[in-house]
């Protein structure tokens, strides 16, 4: 089973019936009725949005932010990225009354498929794979991964803000087809 997290680090799992989450961000009509999207994600900016991230952005249909924002106009920024939506949690370094209003964890539903999105993966309090789930997105640990564990895909973008220790600058996008997930790294 792939989890980033070591087990003995993360909450017991909640049984999908038992699973209680506060908001759900549902894709426009549009945007389910379409068969092929791609969904753009980022995390960990910390106060910068690089040109070379709106760039890869801005050919997404949906941006997903796995946390770590920052500052409340990188959202404004991504919020511009004509005609996407964004779609945002909220990290361990989003204080303040802009950060408040970001939910701790979002399920986004694109097409026909459900992922799940939290900041920080030890932080991951459900059983994804009976809660529906196609896809864990992440972030956190400003490394970028990709990996799979009973038919769902963990994704974790990277970092795209200030460069730190020797990990890469980088975001992802994720092809859904249908059902189907196909990601990609890209280092900026």
């Amino acid at each position: 089973m792939f989890y980033p997290c070591p087990p003995r680090d993360r909450t017991p799992f909640i049984q999908a019936e038992n699973r209680h989450i506060e908001e759900e961000f549902i894709m426009s009509p549009k945007m389910q009725s379409k068969y092929d999207h791609v969904v753009g994600v980022i995390s960990d900016t910390h106060g910068l949005l690089r040109p070379e991230a709106v760039a890869v952005l801005k050919e997404t249909d949906l941006i997903i932010h796995a946390g770590d924002i920052d500052n409340p106009y990188v959202l404004k920024a991504l919020r511009t990225i004509a005609p996407v939506r964004v779609v945002a949690v909220r990290g361990n370094m989003d204080t303040g009354a802009w950060a408040r209003e970001l939910p701790r964890a979002e399920v986004v539903e694109v097409g026909e498929v459900s992922m799940y999105v939290l900041h920080d993966i030890c932080e991951l309090n459900l059983e994804p794979t009976a809660a529906g789930f196609s896809a864990v997105i992440s972030g956190h640990t400003h490394r970028p991964s990709v990996g799979e564990s009973n038919g769902v895909l963990f994704l974790n973008p990277g970092s795209a803000g200030p460069q730190r220790s020797n990990h890469p600058v980088s975001v992802a996008i994720i092809n859904v087809r249908g059902r189907s997930l196909t990601p990609r790294l890209i280092e900026l």
